[in-house]
């Protein structure tokens, strides 16, 4: 839906390189104007992939809809709610609430922008906190979405031709290894191969943090990834993009109605 010009300069690498004049350029038309923001972690992802995995991932979906469909690409929160990551080096955490008013006040500032509204791409499950901004969103004056829902990552695993269900690919898995050996193959170190590990009851996760469960810090099946799974997941997940940015673009008071289309964002813990 968008131009070469526009996919070219959302696909330079994990931040946007739009000028002020794309911008320009870009809300120049009557359709109302909307935002996408990539929300990741920084947080342990086991000894194979990088602690930036979730931002890398939540970026790289992004950045496939900003090639697909006329939207203003926003460079990533790299750092949210992961603290129940906290027994691992690395890892590091802000409050809910913090998260929770770095958001609204993007989407304020982009109220002032002439933008309508933003959608959330949020890339770790520990991210409570956003499917309740969307919900306080209502009236704000900037309408929101949360995506992906379980849904969309359900739809976009069996188009993949991914094994793991979405219980058991939790963290670190064969969903997200394949997502950067496709966007970020230079990333993944050795080891994803060997390191399976399924721990499908996690009903005191919240009390106990992750290391409770695993103590590799992987709850998956990565040894199952591969760079084209991850090719193919991207696709399916910007296919179906395509719901929300018609529900978000909508000129009808709360955005119509859209039967099938969820909101509440991804609740697995990527």
């Amino acid at each position: 839906m968008s131009d070469s010009r526009t996919a070219d300069t959302t696909r330079t690498g994990v931040l946007p390189a739009d000028t002020a004049q794309d911008v320009r350029e870009r809300s120049a038309g009557p359709r109302r104007q909307v935002a996408v923001l990539p929300v990741g972690s920084y947080e342990q992802h086991g000894p194979y992939l990088p602690l930036a995995t979730d931002t890398l991932v939540a970026c790289a979906i992004a950045r496939e809809i900003a090639a697909a469909y006329p939207v203003h690409l926003l460079p990533p929160v790299t750092i949210s709610c992961s603290h129940e990551h906290a027994g691992w080096p690395g890892t590091v955490s802000i409050s809910s609430v913090t998260l929770h008013a770095v958001v609204r006040d993007i989407a304020e500032s982009l109220r002032r922008s002439g933008v309508d509204a933003l959608v959330v791409v949020n890339g770790h499950g520990g991210n409570y906190v956003l499917g309740n901004v969307v919900q306080e969103s209502m009236g704000s004056g900037v309408q929101m979405a949360l995506y992906p829902a379980p849904e969309d990552w359900e739809t976009a695993r069996e188009r993949a031709g991914v094994l793991t269900s979405l219980l058991s690919d939790m963290h670190a898995g064969e969903i997200e290894t394949s997502i950067l050996l496709h966007s970020h193959p230079e990333l993944v170190k050795p080891g994803y191969e060997t390191t399976d590990f399924v721990a499908d009851d996690r009903r005191h996760l919240l009390t106990l943090g992750m290391s409770a469960y695993t103590e590799s810090g992987v709850i998956g099946r990565p040894s199952l990834a591969s760079a084209e799974k991850g090719e193919r997941l991207l696709a399916a997940l910007t296919e179906s993009f395509g719901a929300y940015f018609s529900l978000v673009v909508s000129e009808e008071p709360g955005g119509g109605k859209a039967p099938g289309v969820a909101g509440s964002g991804k609740t697995q813990d990527f």
